[in-house]
């Protein structure tokens, strides 16, 4: 993919973690795309869901489970403004995700190589390809905002950012 497509999904994704935002929900967002087409859309919804596994890449990876039919998605990028998690890069790798597309860094638990980088590891079976920083700043910043409007609400911020 281009640098343009990929910015314009990341695009796709801030919006979605802008939703999150508004939601009262850390604000991460996903897509995955499939032949150039988005197939499913996600945002963060721990919180309201009572789920610890939603984060925006599992909610965006069932979306598109469903509507193609198959857990499988060996064709499909996935595009999230943050770097996945543990729980997602396993997700990720499950579905057979061809390449994963994210903005911002994740110091605290990001899995493609801030923390760990399961992606990398030959001892697993499956090879997601990975491209960082795409639109960092801008992900970064969406984050920074709303754990800087938290903290002046006086509300203690979740330790991870997803």
């Amino acid at each position: 993919m281009s640098s343009a497509t990929d910015e314009a999904f990341i695009r796709e994704a801030l919006a979605l973690a802008a939703e999150a935002a508004q939601a009262g929900e850390v604000p991460v967002g996903a897509v995955v795309v499939c032949a150039g087409v988005i197939v499913g859309r996600g945002y963060n919804r721990p919180i309201s869901a009572h789920d610890p596994t939603a984060h925006a890449e599992i909610v965006a990876l069932r979306e598109a489970a469903g509507r193609v039919g198959n857990y499988r998605l060996a064709d499909c990028e996935l595009y999230v403004t943050i770097e996945p998690c543990a729980m997602c890069a396993g997700a990720i790798m499950h579905a057979r995700i061809a390449r994963v597309v994210y903005g911002a860094r994740d110091p605290k638990t990001g899995a493609c190589g801030s923390i760990v980088d399961l992606f990398a590891d030959r001892r697993i079976n499956h090879h997601t390809a990975v491209t960082a920083g795409v639109l960092a700043a801008e992900a970064g910043a969406l984050l920074t905002e709303f754990f800087v409007a938290r903290r002046r609400a006086g509300r203690e911020p979740d330790d991870a950012a997803d």
